[in-house]
């Protein structure tokens, strides 16, 4: 056993935690896109909010493993490597700033809203795409960094993979997050 294999280790690790929040908040996602009343939906707001913490541990471990791996075997100049870490950056950044801060607005609804059903407001904020093109593109981006630590691309291959990756969690937020359709239907009814 070598230093190397170790800090390999503990960049799959720093992975599993990061894959295995990620796949809680899509539970919570979708949970909270069915949720009818305030009672439905505050569950998996709190555990949205707890899983939250284990993002930073996750991005943190694989930057630092990473980056040993990097200067230990291979080079700051090598394509996929700099593209992969690109991506990190922008599931660093978009994380907390677009889905934290659309969290945050969904928290707020559901406060406003207070006990009993939905309101219109709160319904539209469980759907809203700064929280699900975030959770499911950044997935994407992740899948598409692994995909480039396996194989190895070149930067054009490095690259379609983490864009890929993005543009495909991000489609499939989007069709998730749409309203259900006798949501839109009721919405398209004239008022009495």
């Amino acid at each position: 056993m070598d230093t190397y294999h170790v800090v390999l280790y503990i960049h799959f690790l720093a992975l599993f935690v990061g894959i295995g929040a990620g796949a809680v908040l899509l539970v919570c996602l979708f949970q909270l896109r069915t949720a009818q009343t305030l009672a439905d939906a505050v569950p998996w707001g709190t555990v949205a909010g707890k899983t939250e913490r284990a993002f930073p541990i996750a991005i943190l471990g694989l930057f630092g493993s990473g980056a040993y791996m990097t200067s230990d075997v291979w080079t700051w100049g090598t394509g996929w490597i700099y593209i992969s870490l690109a991506g990190l950056v922008l599931i660093s950044l978009q994380g907390p700033l677009v889905g934290g801060r659309t969290g945050k607005e969904l928290e707020r609804a559901l406060h406003a809203n207070g006990p009993g059903p939905l309101g219109p407001k709160a319904r539209r904020m469980t759907r809203h795409p700064g929280m699900w093109v975030t959770e499911f593109a950044n997935l994407g981006v992740v899948f598409g960094i692994v995909w480039n630590m396996t194989q190895k691309p070149g930067v054009g291959g490095a690259v379609a993979a983490v864009v890929g990756g993005y543009v495909i969690g991000a489609a499939l937020a989007l069709w998730f997050s749409r309203a259900p359709h006798d949501e839109l239907a009721a919405a398209a009814e004239p008022a009495a």
